[in-house]
């Protein structure tokens, strides 16, 4: 079975439209949780547009109250301003189940490529020791390149979150090359033995496709999720997600 981590940043931004708490990112966290996810994803932001560093206590506690995994995703090397401590001192404090290192630009409006092991080795393997030494499970996102996917066995990287907004694109346009690339990613890592989590851009349309391709840990899912409850209401959005999933 592939677990559900629901990404809840888009309530956030919701919410941090106007003065208040409205939605409540964590009443929504707590209601997926209630109708069977087992895990919630956020991605602090410098820039404060989505979660903020001062929800990430209570998600952990409600995480750790239904005994599911939390994840934290962002850029390890944003640094300190003066309303945004740090990823590095954000994961530490709070000390997720799962850190996933993306890496995304300050200004980007979202996560658009994976890493370039390449240019980016000692880093990334020193993050995933630092992380470790917490007891953190680290998960780096990457395209699916299996010359990546190798770099990524090679330095015992916990998991591999694949990059899946050209899946997405290529499901709608029925393109078959670019399907076939994530097709063959995927048996790949699942060969050498690198676990796999995915994420980006997918839905209840595309995901059975995806799963068909080999054995996927995790898909962390917000965008598409919460505008499908707009249309299904929550809980029948995540029983349809779980019933895919299992």
């Amino acid at each position: 079975m592939t677990n559900l981590s629901v990404n809840i940043n888009k309530i956030a931004l919701l919410r941090n439209s106007r003065p208040g708490n409205n939605p409540s990112p964590l009443a929504f966290a707590k209601n997926c949780l209630e109708y069977g996810a087992q895990g919630i994803t956020v991605h602090p932001r410098p820039d404060l547009r989505h979660i903020k560093p001062s929800d990430l206590i209570g998600i952990k506690k409600i995480t750790k109250e239904y005994n599911v995994e939390f994840n934290i995703e962002g850029n390890p090397f944003e640094n300190k301003n003066n309303h945004y401590p740090g990823f590095l001192t954000l994961v530490e404090e709070n000390l997720p189940d799962q850190v996933t290192l993306v890496p995304d630009n300050p200004d980007q409006l979202t996560s658009d490529h994976g890493w370039d092991l390449k240019s980016s080795l000692s880093q990334i393997k020193d993050f995933s020791e630092r992380f470790k030494n917490n007891n953190i499970r680290t998960s780096i996102f990457l395209d699916p390149d299996q010359k990546q996917l190798e770099i990524a066995k090679e330095i015992n990287v916990d998991r591999v979150e694949l990059y899946t907004g050209p899946f997405a694109r290529a499901f709608e346009e029925k393109d078959i090359k670019t399907l076939k690339t994530y097709q063959e990613a995927i048996s790949f890592a699942n060969n050498i033995n690198v676990s796999l989590n995915a994420g980006h851009d997918l839905n209840l349309s595309n995901l059975p496709t995806l799963l068909e391709y080999g054995d996927i840990k995790e898909v962390s899912i917000g965008h598409a999720l919460i505008i499908e409850s707009l249309e299904l209401g929550v809980k029948e959005t995540i029983k349809r997600y779980l019933k895919i999933l299992k």
